[in-house]
């Protein structure tokens, strides 16, 4: 099987969004603290203007650029994949 291809500013915006949300979370569950709620409420309305940016800068790549087509669509999949990942860590916090 072929190795996944990605662009680098979709998979590194992928992995920044992964490792803010997961810290902030993880410091809620730890230590309880209301600033971790607070935190994260504002990196989720900063990350959904990011990744939504981000996501049409791939999709419009993906569509354009017919040299690198399929690593800027498979980072435009992958910033998708923020969405589901923000659902389940929204359902952890309500059910702590």
């Amino acid at each position: 099987m072929k190795n996944i291809k990605f662009s680098a500013a979709g998979r590194n915006l992928f992995l920044a969004s992964w490792i803010f949300g997961t810290v902030i979370l993880l410091g809620y569950v730890f230590t309880d603290l209301w600033f971790f709620v607070c935190a994260g409420f504002y990196y989720v309305l900063l990350a959904i203007i990011i990744n939504t940016i981000a996501f049409f800068h791939e999709f419009l790549a993906f569509i354009i650029d017919v040299a690198d087509q399929k690593a800027h669509g498979n980072s435009a999949l992958l910033i998708l994949l923020n969405i589901p990942i923000a659902i389940l860590y929204f359902f952890i916090f309500c059910n702590l």
